[in-house]
């Protein structure tokens, strides 16, 4: 039951990001309900993965990768171009905290001097950062890849 309140409380606030940026984008009215779906999907299945003890790199590229595939099946069948409901829906997954903390640490590098162990919280988040961009740009791409393609994959 705890997990289920942490999960709703999870998906609740990334739906909420999701809406704002699908404004702040001018999505029409009628794809907004979708863009907070598609965020609090994607959110909430990053963390049901990473819950079960999945790294965020893996479980942000399995999480975009589902928004995407949800995005084109709703582009289908709503007549709308994907970006519509995955790019806002993705945002609320940019890994700002770990960018935070990466830039936090190069500036008291800066300002402190050289330490091993700022550089390893440094480039720990700054690797980690990117590697969940990554994953963001990949998954998102993934369903286009794969529905869009003129040849088969095999």
């Amino acid at each position: 039951m705890n997990l289920l309140l942490a999960l709703l409380h999870d998906m609740l606030f990334a739906a909420i990001p999701a809406v704002g940026f699908a404004l702040v984008f001018n999505v029409p009215v009628k794809a907004l309900k979708y863009c907070a779906m598609c965020g609090a999907l994607g959110h909430g299945s990053r963390f049901l993965l990473m819950h079960f003890g999945v790294p965020i790199e893996w479980a942000t590229l399995g999480a975009a990768t589902l928004v995407g595939m949800v995005g084109v099946y709703w582009s289908q069948r709503l007549l709308a171009h994907p970006k519509v409901f995955t790019v806002a829906a993705i945002i609320p997954m940019v890994p700002g905290v770990f960018a935070f903390k990466a830039m936090i640490a190069l500036v008291e590098i800066n300002s402190l001097g050289y330490s091993e162990a700022l550089w390893a919280t440094m480039m720990n988040n700054a690797i980690k950062s990117l590697f969940i961009i990554a994953a963001l740009a990949i998954g998102l791409a993934m369903p286009g890849l794969l529905f869009y393609r003129r040849k088969s994959v095999v």
